[in-house]
């Protein structure tokens, strides 16, 4: 039987919920973040994000009371680099695009894993949403609305990070509790906070932005990743990826609530496109 048609443990409801509260969390965690940006840099953000949710990971799970074997040392420092390198590159992004439009962009990765683990003509339509919804978003056309393709360029990289993320994740998701998050986090900051300091310096320590750092690293990284790993374990891939269909427009909506990012309406009906076409990707 096909592994991803098998039926999972768990109540699939309550990872579905789960799911859902990490991606608002990680959308109103990532908006605040952006206000952080002029004074520390994106670089430094990401090393408060993924630092200090290493550190709360730490010492939640106190993963080293289950030594890893080989096999998931390998998973685990792969699923990191990804986390760090998708959190910079998104982060990136939003520095110069309106984050709705860069989840929109961003969420082909987890597109792309769904319609390669299905073969339905119904994908095929998804297929041509996505391309209809990213054409009216990306700069290749003379209609596009000040988007900078420098920005287009980072979210396409978080997009191949978010597609790995997920491939990688359920690899590791088998492991006890928190494990993998803490674990995977850990790897990530190894990889992320040089860089961080290297170009933000002592300003990472002035307790006002520590704040601001510590918040959003719960809500951006320790909740979110906790509750996807929880859900992994009863959700396919597929499933999992129609979940995050809904990323885009609450992007937008948090961009728009806190940032005051308003979209034009061509932006709108393009993300539009690419959340139905995730969507379709996993309907039963």
């Amino acid at each position: 039987m096909n592994q991803d048609k098998t039926p999972a443990a768990g109540n699939p409801w309550l990872a579905g919920l789960a799911l859902l509260c990490s991606q608002l969390s990680l959308n109103v965690g990532a908006a605040i973040a952006k206000h952080l940006f002029p004074k520390v840099g994106v670089e430094g953000v990401t090393a408060y994000r993924v630092g200090i949710s290493a550190l709360v990971m730490l010492l939640m799970f106190r993963p080293w009371r289950t030594p890893l074997t080989w096999r998931q040392a390998v998973n685990v420092a792969i699923y990191g680099s990804v986390i760090g390198l998708m959190n910079l590159l998104i982060y990136r992004s939003f520095s110069r695009i309106p984050m709705g439009v860069a989840v929109a962009i961003e969420v082909a990765g987890p597109l792309t894993v769904a319609v390669l683990a299905s073969h339905r003509p119904r994908d095929f339509v998804a297929v041509c949403l996505a391309v209809l919804g990213l054409y009216f978003l990306l700069p290749i056309h003379g209609h596009v609305d000040g988007l900078d393709p420098v920005g287009v360029a980072y979210a396409a990289g978080a997009a191949v990070c978010w597609a790995l993320y997920i491939v990688v994740g359920k690899r590791v998701s088998s492991m006890s509790g928190g494990q993998s998050v803490a674990w995977g986090m850990l790897a990530a900051s190894v990889f992320i906070l040089p860089i961080g300091v290297w170009h933000a310096g002592g300003v990472l320590l002035t307790p006002s932005y520590l704040m601001i750092g510590a918040a959003i690293a719960v809500m951006s990284s320790a909740l979110p990743y906790t509750l996807e790993m929880l859900s992994m374990r009863t959700l396919s891939s597929r499933t999992f990826s129609m979940f995050s269909s809904a990323a885009p427009a609450l992007s937008a909506l948090a961009g728009m609530a806190v940032l005051g990012e308003h979209l034009t309406l061509t932006q709108w009906l393009a993300i539009a496109a690419i959340v139905l076409a995730s969507a379709l990707t996993s309907l039963r």
